[in-house]
């Protein structure tokens, strides 16, 4: 199992709004085949995995989510698992997409399959994290970002650009880009900054750039943007599960991750810090609550 995450793992920021999955196929102890969801709309990990195989009878198959039982973009892979032969599954973590909730695991059942669940549940539950929340809670998974000087301050009193993170802390922040579907800002920092919100020293795939505009003051934002001009934080996030955004990053400016770290709904928080002073200026964010491993602060 633990080499199904690894393998899943391979698909992040590629697969959204689907769950990282990965898949190994055994028969009389040896790894057989194996495979993962590479992208969002093509072959999940179970199909990529017995694919490579001419039958699989006897095997067993082990896989980081439950197969699913509905059609898509490919067909169910538990009908897939059937047809093949396996003599066992042993999954990870029961899928809470309502399209499968238990079917996948009920077709494996019926048709003679032993089923084994909850190996490395928790490893799981945290590779695909933003998943998890998406499905439950019902919005998307939320990392609040911002770099803030040695002294805390996030700009200097006077106008004026003033670059805080490092070479280093730039590269790190555009893979984190890479690795969530969207990538939110307000209107002051669209008008004030005009960025681009790509991930250009990582490769990588770019997330979706939102603004949000409560006031309507904004024109001209570029047409894939998402322009949004929500009243309160619920109702921003509400929009953005309507369009099945996974996750997104919270960049700022200073009211908006405020009004965020207000209502709670956030998930982690990730702050570059640089190594001067500024003395003064626009404050940054105290550092709000947040679960244990949810904060993570880069040094330069």
């Amino acid at each position: 199992m633990r080499r199904c995450l690894a393998l899943a793992s391979l698909g992040r920021g590629r697969v959204s709004p689907n769950p990282m999955v990965g898949c190994v196929v055994v028969r009389d102890g040896v790894i057989i085949s194996e495979g993962y969801h590479q992208q969002f709309g093509h072959n999940h990990a179970e199909r990529n995995a017995l694919f490579r195989l001419d039958e699989a009878r006897g095997a067993t198959l082990y896989v980081s989510l439950e197969p699913c039982s509905h059609h898509g973009h490919t067909p169910p892979c538990a009908d897939l698992v059937v047809e093949r032969g396996v003599r066992r599954v042993v999954c990870c973590n029961d899928d809470p997409n309502p399209l499968v909730d238990g079917g996948g695991f009920r077709k494996l059942e019926a048709a003679g399959i032993e089923v084994v669940r909850h190996v490395l549940e928790a490893e799981g539950r945290e590779l695909n994290r933003r998943f998890f929340t998406f499905m439950e809670k019902r919005r998307p998974y939320v990392i609040l970002k911002w770099a803030e000087s040695r002294d805390g301050y996030m700009a200097p009193s006077a106008d004026g650009g003033y670059w805080i993170s490092t070479q280093r802390q730039n590269r790190i922040n555009h893979r984190w880009r890479t690795e969530e579907a969207a990538i939110l800002v307000g209107s002051g920092t669209y008008l004030r900054d005009h960025p681009s919100l790509t991930p250009r020293h990582y490769l990588g795939p770019s997330p979706l750039p939102v603004v949000l505009d409560r006031r309507s003051r904004l024109a001209g934002v570029p047409s894939h943007w998402l322009h949004l001009h929500s009243s309160t934080v619920g109702e921003t996030l509400h929009e953005l599960y309507v369009r099945r955004v996974q996750s997104v990053i919270v960049e700022g400016g200073s009211l908006v991750l405020d009004a965020f770290i207000a209502s709670g709904l956030y998930d982690e928080v990730r702050v570059l810090r640089g190594s001067g002073d500024l003395g003064g200026g626009l404050k940054a964010p105290a550092i709000p609550p947040v679960e244990p491993g949810r904060l993570i602060i880069v040094e330069p």
